[in-house]
């Protein structure tokens, strides 16, 4: 079995990251396609051994990546297409069809209420949406709450699948030298107390509320993992908080797992998500999280992610300062890790694969 991803882009953003964790595990035959750029997360699967095409799209209107997709799909003859993020949904399952390709799948990482990807939702997008849905077999939500989204938007039950992230426990494991290294390496002070962010610096993130949390916690140190159009806001927050020499802005890494290492907490406030990747990978590296929307561990049955906790927004100071003011506390990963295996995503994708392409009887 042959497949292509299609992807919008390949910098070191959640749904990228999940594609590189997953590609290893998926026994079938895997190439990606990426329509913008090239980025951190392109090199690490390229080096994996896993071919990347670049399609060399300019611009959301540039009607030309069709054509240059469905002449890759025809000549490479996959047996599936899965397309990731919207743009690449939408161009990608148009690009199957002229194509032929057998089936058709895409995976809906980053659909909210009100925005998808980061861009407020318009009518004319929501339209977009699902005529291109109607192109494709099935769609995967990477959640129960994604598949209530897709289902409230109009995407019929029947052609939802609810399929959710995988993270690989092993490799977010604890390892005490590499947090020594790391520490080394960012400069950090063996007292600092290190609150880590992890996702795109963009508004709906609200990383803002870590850096107004600073001030009051005296050893306290913010480690950002990520880029966004929100950092240079976020880098002036900080200055007028007197808590610029506090903050860290790491980039985009294609290593979370060692920057993890560094940090005491992960905070996730963010006011919506579609699934929260970082939390889990957090719970497998053994660190308390503090979170305000994380589907992820809403989803699962209670104490399933003992280490995780719910806190209002104004209460995050309150919570940080709590926790800084005990020893670093690493936690054994709890049942949530093993439920979010990407052993068990890449199983039940290439289960789906090979029903759309009536390889395998459906199964309940």
């Amino acid at each position: 079995m042959k497949v292509l991803h299609v992807i919008t882009g390949l910098a070191a953003g959640g749904a990228e990251q999940q594609l590189r964790a997953l590609l290893p595990y998926l026994r079938a035959r895997c190439e990606v396609a990426v329509l913008t750029g090239h980025g951190v997360v392109a090199e690490a699967i390229e080096g994996s051994g896993v071919p990347v095409h670049h399609v060399g799209m300019r611009g959301n209107r540039d009607l030309r990546a069709v054509g240059r997709l469905a002449r890759l799909m025809r000549g490479r003859r996959y047996d599936v297409v899965h397309t990731h993020l919207y743009r690449a949904c939408v161009y990608g399952r148009l690009a199957a069809r002229l194509a032929n390709v057998p089936a058709i799948v895409a995976t809906e990482h980053s659909i909210g209420h009100e925005h998808v990807e980061g861009r407020r939702l318009t009518r004319s997008i929501r339209a977009l949406y699902l005529a291109s849905e109607l192109l494709g077999h099935l769609t995967v939500a990477v959640s129960p709450t994604v598949a209530d989204r897709l289902s409230r938007w109009g995407v019929p039950r029947s052609r939802i699948a609810v399929v959710p992230n995988g993270v690989d426990g092993e490799a977010f494991g604890f390892d005490a030298a590499l947090r020594r290294r790391t520490r080394e390496r960012l400069g950090l002070p063996e007292n600092a107390f290190v609150i880590g962010g992890v996702g795109r610096l963009e508004p709906s993130k609200r990383f803002d509320t870590l850096i107004r949390a600073l001030p009051p916690l005296e050893h306290a140190v913010l480690l950002l993992v990520g880029s966004g159009s929100c950092e240079p806001r976020l880098r002036e927050l900080a200055r007028e908080a007197g808590a610029e020499d506090r903050v860290i802005f790491a980039g985009e890494s294609p290593d979370v797992g060692a920057l993890m290492m560094a940090m005491d907490v992960l905070a996730a406030p963010s006011v919506e998500e579609t699934f929260g990747v970082a939390v889990v990978e957090a719970l497998a590296s053994g660190l308390p999280v503090l979170y305000d929307a994380c589907p992820a561990v809403e989803d699962l049955p209670p104490g399933s992610a003992p280490g995780a906790r719910r806190v209002e927004p104004h209460r995050l100071a309150a919570e940080l300062s709590g926790l800084a003011a005990r020893p670093p506390l690493r936690l054994p990963p709890p049942d949530a890790v093993r439920l979010y295996d990407v052993r068990r995503q890449a199983d039940q994708l290439e289960r789906l694969y090979l029903r759309l392409l009536g390889a395998e009887p459906t199964k309940e």
